[in-house]
């Protein structure tokens, strides 16, 4: 969508022979709406999200993602702008509305 909703920080990265693993920390409040097998955008990629526990979540970059991004700049210590899920946020907004 374009907006940015938070930052994460890379707390782990990984280089793989064919990928790169990132954990990233989200704030809690934006956490509740990221889910394994969902999706995130970073730094305006969107990603699909490997894993989810708590506020910890961890991504897959494949090659051509790191070499035509800035995703390969990212360090442990790194921040990111963060863009939730849309369909996260309207589930939960219809949760809320619910009486």
């Amino acid at each position: 969508a374009g907006h940015v909703d938070g930052i994460a920080t890379i707390v782990v990265r990984e280089d793989l022979p064919e990928m790169a693993r990132f954990e990233l920390r989200a704030p809690r409040d934006l956490a509740k709406f990221i889910a394994a097998k969902g999706s995130v955008v970073l730094d305006g990629a969107s990603l699909t999200v490997n894993t989810a526990v708590d506020v910890v979540f961890s991504v897959l970059i494949i090659p051509h993602t790191l070499q035509v991004t800035t995703l390969s700049d990212w360090r442990v210590g790194s921040e990111v702008n963060l863009e939730i899920d849309l369909m996260a946020r309207y589930a939960a907004r219809l949760s809320e509305m619910r009486t």
